[in-house]
């Protein structure tokens, strides 16, 4: 069973970062206003990143080591894969 780290960003400019099983099911959530309490408070635009882990354990970890980075690292990053998905034609596993 696949898990999968996501990133989200936010009207203000600001990004969320969560780990789920279902990351079409979880962004409905968020857009609902039933996910995180930070993205009821920070409303969710869109998805900006996903990765694919195969364990909860790994998951958590990348999760775990996204949370620290930076507002300017995380940017960079999801700017990265976006032009890897743009060169390749899918996300694949970083």
């Amino acid at each position: 069973m696949s898990y999968y780290v996501y990133v989200i960003l936010c009207d203000d400019g600001s990004f969320y970062t969560g780990y789920t099983r279902n990351v079409n099911a979880r962004m409905r959530l968020h857009m609902n206003g039933r996910g995180a309490k930070y993205t009821r408070m920070h409303r969710p635009k869109r998805l900006v990143y996903e990765e694919e882990f195969g364990s909860k354990a790994e998951a958590m970890k990348r999760e775990r080591r996204l949370k620290r980075m930076r507002h300017d690292e995380k940017a960079r990053l999801i700017k990265a894969r976006a032009q890897v998905v743009r060169r390749t034609g899918h996300r694949g596993r970083q």
